[in-house]
């Protein structure tokens, strides 16, 4: 599903309205003529075409959003998958004002890099890989991640942000990051690594053990790569449910 498909970002436009256009024909902005819906829908939902064009051209993705409802960002991954910044990182704890981050990677167009504290892990190398994606992805990021970061680093995270585990949810997959890679059968190196392991690995690093290093960007690697097939299944999932199902 494609930002073109959809009209819920326009004040007045429920999820009803949007599968009544869907219903009749309106699936994409081109096909928007204005009989489905009454005269002062039409006139904004033809001001927010002309504005998601202009922004689409121009690629601000800020645009959208704000336009957009949280619960329907992932609408957005087919225009800018390309673009996408799949995060996640490692701590000593839960605590962002008492625990430090230890790895941070990040993944887009096919590419894994780590972040290490203390090497090359600094707030000027994380916002240069935020400024350059439209989109962010994560599992659990907007509540433990992001801040995280925010936190230390005074970053800031101002682009789209797809928190995967809201999604899965709704197309029923419960639990945990590794829980639903078990349920989708989406495969890591070390399936049996924890968070609490990647705080023991950090600390048997810090007594200069090398190789739990190594373990450690490896496990943080796997959880970030892996978000990729996992959004690549939310978003074809979601799209058959909601618009295709719809149409």
């Amino acid at each position: 599903m494609q930002i073109e498909n959809s009209f819920i970002p326009v004040r007045g436009v429920g999820e009803a309205t949007e599968r009544r256009l869907w219903a009749n024909g309106v699936t994409h902005w081109d096909e928007f003529e204005g009989e489905v819906v009454g005269e002062t829908i039409a006139r904004r939902i033809e001001t927010f075409i002309d504005e998601g064009q202009s922004h689409l051209s121009s690629g601000d993705m800020a645009f959208f959003a704000d336009a957009f409802p949280d619960s329907s960002h992932w609408r957005l991954y087919e225009n800018v998958k390309s673009e996408a910044c799949f995060l996640d990182i490692e701590t000593t704890g839960l605590d962002s004002a008492r625990n430090d981050v230890t790895t941070v990677s990040v993944h887009r167009g096919g590419e894994t890099k780590t972040f290490v504290n203390g090497d090359d892990l600094t707030a000027s190398r994380l916002q240069a890989e935020f400024d350059d994606a439209s989109l962010l992805v994560t599992f659990n990021g907007k509540r433990f991640d992001v801040p995280f970061l925010e936190t230390c680093y005074d970053v800031n995270v101002s682009m789209p942000h797809v928190d995967l585990m809201y999604p899965c949810k709704k197309i029923g997959l419960d639990g945990g990051l590794k829980q639903v890679e078990k349920d989708l059968g989406i495969d890591r190196d070390k399936p049996d690594l924890s968070g609490r392991d990647a705080v023991r690995l950090w600390h048997q690093y810090e007594r200069g053990d090398d190789e739990a290093l190594e373990t450690l960007i490896e496990y943080n690697r796997d959880d970030t790569a892996n978000l990729e097939p996992l959004m690549e299944t939310v978003s074809t999932r979601l799209h058959e449910t909601v618009f295709e199902a719809n149409c």
